[in-house]
């Protein structure tokens, strides 16, 4: 233990950086693989909590889609920007396949059970998609004025 040396410490005048944030105070931004595995996560956790609570995907699992959607276009990179309105509707048809109550077993009731799961729920699943294509869009523009200015 005698050999060994304590890390160095950071100057005083330097700023620590806190975790998530860049040294501006911007969040840091997802990458499209990162838009992915945050929405199908963030879907699913939301789902399951309105499956225990409710014993079924009703309006919780709608209102939190729409955050998830929301977050996941105001967070994602200029660069990736059409991975929010795309990772969006393949985690709530994942949830639904994973947590919505099916009648009876096999492979032909899940997909009838996803089928009309999409079906009851198709204006929580374009109100989110429409969100998050509006943000990304509105995001893309104000992006293409900026870069024109200069």
């Amino acid at each position: 233990m005698a050999g060994r040396q304590a890390p160095p410490r950071p100057s005083p005048g330097r700023r620590l950086r806190v975790y998530g944030r860049r040294r501006t105070g911007r969040p840091t931004r997802l990458t499209a693989v990162g838009t992915g595995v945050a929405a199908v996560l963030a879907t699913l956790g939301v789902a399951a909590v309105d499956r225990l609570l409710f014993d079924d995907l009703g309006w919780l699992f709608g209102l939190g889609y729409l955050v998830v959607c929301f977050q996941l276009a105001v967070r994602v990179r200029y660069a990736d920007l059409l991975a929010a309105p795309i990772s969006g509707p393949i985690a709530f048809a994942a949830a639904l396949l994973a947590l919505a109550p099916v009648g009876s077993p096999g492979a032909t009731a899940q997909v009838v059970g996803l089928a009309t799961g999409l079906a009851l729920r198709a204006g929580w699943l374009f109100t989110g998609t429409g969100l998050a294509a509006l943000i990304v869009l509105a995001r893309f523009v104000a992006q293409r004025r900026i870069h024109r200015s200069r």
